[in-house]
């Protein structure tokens, strides 16, 4: 049997999986969470390494390329959001973050870095394996997969590949999902609660996930993102994907929708009634 390393966060492999799954490395400097995490994930089939730290982390990132990155935003010296950076400096490779329960702030912080997805602390190690499996999944080159393409842009689902007029866009996991959507459906107008469902697979959970990767997907596609031509905001609803690019937003009864410099909609201003009453008799 092979031994396992004294230290749990010292680095290297802590459990070994048998179903060829994929290899998950775990960065988290709390041993007792590193161990657990590591021993579910093991069960299900994957070969797991562990870092308690930052530089480990990059070092064992370097040494075997993991398929997925668990992540743990608050480590000591070099943080989970700078270690998220660094790690996709490396190459493209999935993120989900751990972060505290409450801290929002955070939470779209490791989005705004690129996390896939985020789970927080205390948290269920069932659940976490199922975010593991989901977003493999989702990473996973589908063969037979049709390319889409609209506006100068492309998708490539088999090569999970994406481009604009020909160059490659560098996307993460749920950006490239979320771009594959608005292609396959152009015209149409989704919710933030539908795109969760239909791009993340949730049936609920922080709607300002989206409305993060939709920030961060026109930063990437649009020529300006201050004027979003392409990922337009629907009042009332949500986003809709127009192709022929045209920049105005509208409220369902055609009129315009004021924004924010990232094409967020602006809160609409109560408005007094000053109608003038016609006084009763009594």
């Amino acid at each position: 049997m092979e031994q396992q390393p004294q230290d749990p966060t010292a680095g290297g492999p802590a459990r070994h999986g048998t179903a060829g799954a994929g290899r998950i490395l775990v960065v988290d400097d709390d041993p007792t969470v590193a161990e657990v995490v590591s021993g579910y994930l093991a069960r299900a089939g994957y070969a797991v390494d562990r870092a308690g730290d930052g530089p480990t982390a990059l070092a064992r990132a370097a040494e075997h390329r993991p398929d997925l990155v668990v992540l743990d935003l608050m480590l000591p010296g070099m943080d989970g959001l700078e270690v998220c950076g660094r790690l996709r400096a490396q190459g493209p490779v999935p993120v989900i973050m751990l972060t505290a329960r409450g801290d929002e702030d955070d939470r779209i912080l490791g989005l705004e870095v690129g996390a896939d997805d985020y789970v927080t602390k205390p948290f269920s190690p069932r659940e976490l394996v199922l975010r593991v499996e989901s977003v493999l999944r989702r990473v996973r080159p589908r063969p037979g997969a049709r390319r889409l393409a609209a506006a100068g842009l492309s998708a490539d689902a088999a090569s999970r590949r994406a481009t604009k007029h020909g160059m490659e866009l560098a996307l993460t996991l749920r950006e490239f999902d979320l771009l594959a959507f608005f292609l396959a459906h152009p015209g149409h107008a989704y919710g933030r609660e539908d795109l969760m469902r239909e791009v993340w697979g949730w049936d609920f959970g922080d709607l300002s996930t989206v409305t993060v990767h939709v920030r961060r997907l026109r930063g990437k596609i649009e020529d300006d993102p201050a004027r979003p031509r392409l990922i337009q905001t629907v009042w009332g609803i949500g986003y809709r994907f127009d192709p022929t690019g045209d920049p105005t937003p509208t409220t369902p009864t055609g009129g315009q929708v004021p924004t924010t410099p990232t094409g967020e909609l602006v809160p609409a201003t109560p408005t007094r009634d000053t109608t003038p009453t016609t006084p009763t008799e009594s």
